[in-house]
């Protein structure tokens, strides 16, 4: 039987999803997490075949959990399941080594079809993210300026535009203000901009933003 971890910050969505994975006899819920560092502490003890990750998490963003899962574990499934199009951060999931991408609006039909795939060391890739996938092999990095910026950079892209205070995404990304202001100068370097008006222009006129 195939162990599921399901990490999500809203319990309604944990206890969602651990009713949609009760309806495959050949699936389980090991254990649920509230949290990045949790998500990390409960694979380890669990051990699940497949852990369904939120990119939005309290503590640490999805894609940095994401990494340290596939760091630590080689070989363990990452199904990222997120609020996020597939636009946003789909893309970058995969390239840090997801085993596939959903929105949280597709239907728990659509689910457990990924969870399926996954389970069979497949990647489930959505027609709409094929397409994304190849325009990121085919395109010229430079023709869009935040395809250059590192995971860190971009969410702090995206929590700047978003209007977020500099001491709170400090908080949520778990890094000190200098941190954060040498992340902000790269972007504005890397991107060619002046300040957060043009940063926050570019995110909403490439529909980037949160």
């Amino acid at each position: 039987m195939l162990k599921i971890l399901i990490a999500d910050d809203h319990a309604i969505v944990r206890q969602g999803l651990r009713q949609i994975v009760a309806g495959n006899e050949e699936m389980m819920v090991a254990a649920e997490a509230a949290s990045g560092n949790e998500a990390i502490q409960k694979t380890r003890e669990t051990e699940p075949d497949i852990v369904l990750l939120d990119i939005s998490l309290g503590d640490r963003h999805g894609i940095d959990v994401l990494k340290q899962l596939r760091r630590e574990f080689p070989k363990l499934k990452v199904l990222i399941l997120s609020m996020f199009s597939e636009e946003q951060y789909a893309v970058r999931a995969i390239k840090a080594g997801a085993a596939g991408y959903l929105n949280k609006q597709s239907a728990p039909a659509e689910l457990m079809t990924a969870l399926n795939v996954v389970a069979r060391g497949r990647r489930y890739v959505t027609p709409d993210l094929a397409e994304l996938l190849a325009d990121s092999v085919n395109e010229d990095q430079g023709e869009l300026p935040h395809k250059n910026l590192s995971d860190r950079e971009f969410q702090t892209l995206l929590h700047i535009a978003a209007g977020t205070a500099p001491n709170e995404i400090a908080q949520t990304m778990s890094i000190s203000i200098k941190t954060f202001n040498v992340y902000r100068s790269r972007i504005l370097d890397k991107m060619q901009l002046k300040n957060n008006v043009e940063l926050t222009r570019y995110v909403l006129e490439n529909s980037l933003g949160m």
